[in-house]
Formats: structure tokens, sequence, C-alpha cells
């Protein structure tokens, strides 16, 4: 659950569709190997066109649905529907993957009246495969025949790999008087490393928001959340984070001039944070998260530096599957993290357990700091002792599953 700040309210069972004007739903057209029981196509429509923003992979492979809709948005600002297919990533697919991307695209659009541009698209799966048009369509028919206010949770079930949870949340606060309501859903399990992972992720709200302000808040919380998280250190072609705000609460329009700005950025930070959260846990095969919280860095990025090294290196995510307090690793990951770094200055805890000060290692209680491992979440401590910048990076541990389900991911 989100750790709630003073001002923002957790919806119980609340998801894409709790603030006012969405509708989504979620159904199974045999995308995935013609299985007709996994749900794999869904849509999110908003009543309204919507102020929309959106961040995408970084890999220089980037998947034709990517591509659509990275160009659609740059020319509208604005999206009113997502339609996301899960089981074929539409990945490395030439020509034929972008035309058909484009189809995904215009048949939505047409089902709905609505200009194809507002019309944003997004695939996950299997990369080199194309995409089962056929199937696509019906499977868009049947979408737009179940839309719903109540869609969100079928909706997350749909965008779906190897994930084993639906990873959903929503929250409210209060700006000038009325309720404001954000939303969110991702998926994302493997094929995950900060600047983004296989992963997509969507979030509503009902508030109106400046454009330029909504991109440049989700720019910034993204890097802040999606962008310190890792399962396996391999990003994906089809990464992709998009945020609608249709207005429709009726609140001022909000930018970071408005008094109560603060108040929505926080919120909608905590629902990216739980959801970059639930992504790490639910790492392929993984059996716990790992926090690192890092303190005393000369600056944020030399913190989130030595943070996304230590949840991404091998060595400490195996040490934490066995539960082995060998400190000796977590050094390590400062030491290469490209941080600047005072070794004679850096103190090292596991959990509570303090294993190390000043570079070198502390007798400490070896049965403590193994009870700490196997704790949910396992949290490593780093006090650099350099300066005051401090950041966190969220990760989990590497298991003889995570080979077992990539070893077979196609089959």
């Amino acid at each position: 659950m989100l750790k709630a700040a003073s001002k923002i309210k957790i919806l119980e069972n609340g998801g894409l569709t709790s603030p006012k004007g969405y509708r989504a739903a979620g159904v199974a057209a045999g995308v995935k190997n013609g299985n007709r029981t996994k749900k794999d196509v869904a849509i999110l429509v908003s009543d309204v066109p919507a102020a929309a923003a959106g961040v995408y992979t970084t890999n220089a492979v980037q998947a034709a649905p990517v591509l659509v809709t990275k160009q659609s948005l740059a020319k509208k600002g604005q999206l009113q529907a997502v339609v996301v297919n899960s089981g074929n990533a539409n990945a490395c697919t030439g020509e034929q993957g972008l035309l058909d991307a484009q189809a995904m695209q215009a048949l939505t659009a047409e089902s709905l009246h609505i200009d194809k541009e507002l019309v944003g698209v997004a695939s996950t799966g299997v990369i080199g495969v194309l995409l089962p048009m056929d199937r696509i369509e019906a499977g868009i028919a049947e979408a737009m025949r179940q839309l719903s206010g109540q869609g969100g949770g079928n909706f997350a079930e749909a965008i779906m790999t190897t994930d084993l949870v639906k990873k959903e949340t929503a929250v409210q606060v209060t700006i000038n008087g009325q309720p404001v309501t954000i939303g969110g859903v991702a998926k994302g399990s493997g094929m995950i490393h900060p600047n983004m992972a296989t992963m997509l992720a969507f979030l509503t709200t009902d508030a109106a928001v400046e454009q330029a302000a909504l991109q440049d808040l989700l720019r910034q919380v993204t890097n802040r959340t999606f962008n310190r998280i890792t399962v396996d250190g391999d990003t994906s072609t089809n990464d992709m984070v998009l945020a609608l705000a249709n207005g429709m609460a009726g609140s001022d329009t909000l930018t970071p001039a408005h008094a109560e700005w603060p108040i929505f950025a926080e919120a909608f930070e905590a629902v990216a944070l739980h959801l970059a959260k639930a992504i790490a846990r639910d790492g392929e095969g993984a059996t716990r998260l790992i926090v690192a919280e890092v303190t005393g860095a000369r600056t944020e990025q030399d913190a989130e530096k030595v943070a996304k090294t230590i949840v991404g290196s091998s060595l400490v995510k195996t040490a934490v599957f066995g539960a082995d307090a060998n400190w000796g690793r977590l050094m390590m990951a400062v030491g290469r993290s490209g941080a600047y770094v005072d070794p004679s200055r850096v103190g090292i805890w596991i959990g509570d357990v303090q294993v190390a000060a000043n570079g070198m290692g502390l007798l400490f209680d070896e049965a403590a700091a193994t009870r700490e491992l196997e704790k949910d979440p396992v949290v490593f401590k780093v006090n650099l002792q350099v300066g005051e910048a401090e950041a966190t990076a969220y990760g989990c541990d590497l298991t003889y599953e995570y080979v077992k389900i990539n070893g077979s991911y196609r089959t």
C-alpha cells in the first residue's frame, strides 16, 4: 500500500478508472499463443480529450507502437484513448509492424469516432513476431463493447505478461475545495532496468493540468520512480509511461504557479512510486523487494548512481536470495557506481544492523543481519558522508526461477 502523506487519501480498490470520465476494458483475443482464457487486448477511454504526456524507452531499438504514440502525442499534446496488446511486442517487425500499430490506432479511433492521433498505442511481449491482426481487430471490437467505469481491473490484467499480480492504485486530494483523483496501472516483471524497462504504465487524473506542466511533471516523477527500479539490468524496446488529465473534476487548471500544485504533484508521484515498487517487487522469480537508501552524497545524481548500482548488482541480488550478509558486495557496488566516493567515510547497514563504518567492517551480529535479509523488503542503507544529497532505488533478488522463466520465455 501507499504510505499516504497527510493530504493524500488512498482509494480502496482504486485504479485507472477511479478518476471521473474514464472507462476501460480488457479482453482475451488469443494474442498470447492463441490462448482464449488470458486477457491480452485492453482499451482506456476518456470521455473528453485529455492533456497528455509521455516518456519512452531509451533503447535505440524502439517498437512500432512507441514510434506511433510519440509522433501522435508530439503533434496533438492530447489523447482520448489508449489501445494496448500483450503477448506480442510488435518490435523489430519492419514496415509491416508500423502499419499494424497504425491500424490498431485507426481501428480504435473509428470505433470512438475520434481523430486517430488522439489514440495512443502500446504493445508488450515477444520481440520479432508480427501481430495477429485478425485477433487484434476482434479484440478491439470486443473491448469496445465492454468499456466500463469499472473496467480498470480488466485493463490491468490484459496488459500483463510474466507479471504474477496486477499493479494498480488510486489516490485522492483536494484542490481548491474540489476532490481530484489520480489513478494508475502498470505492468512489468522482467527486462527491467533504470531509464525505463519492459514496463508499461498509464496514469489518469480528472484534474485539469496544463500540457507542458504535465509533461515536465511526468518526466521528473519518472526519474525518481520508474527510472529507479531494476530487475535484471535489461532495458526494453517497448517501454512507455503515459499520463492523461481530462479536467472533469472541475478544478482550476494546474501549473507549477498554482498555490496547490505541490499537493497534486506529491499525489501524482505517490501513484507512480507505488506502481514502480510493485514492478520491482514482482520481478520474475523474485522473493523479496530490495530497497537501497543512499544518504550523504555530494549530489542527488551521485546518490542515485550508488542506489541504482546496489539494486542492479547480480552479486547483491543473489546475496539477498541466499540471505548472505556479505557486505563487501555492497561496498563493491558503491565503488563502481561512478559517483564521487571517499572509501574511508562509507558506512553500511543491512536493515538496522550496521556492518561497516569508515570503509571498514565491524563486528556485527551475523544472525541479526541474516534476519534482516530474510525480511521483505530488504533495506540497505549507505551513508557516503561527503555531502547532504540522498536517493532511493528499488530492485529484487535474483533466483533460480528467473533463469527458468527466461529460459523458456517464448513457450
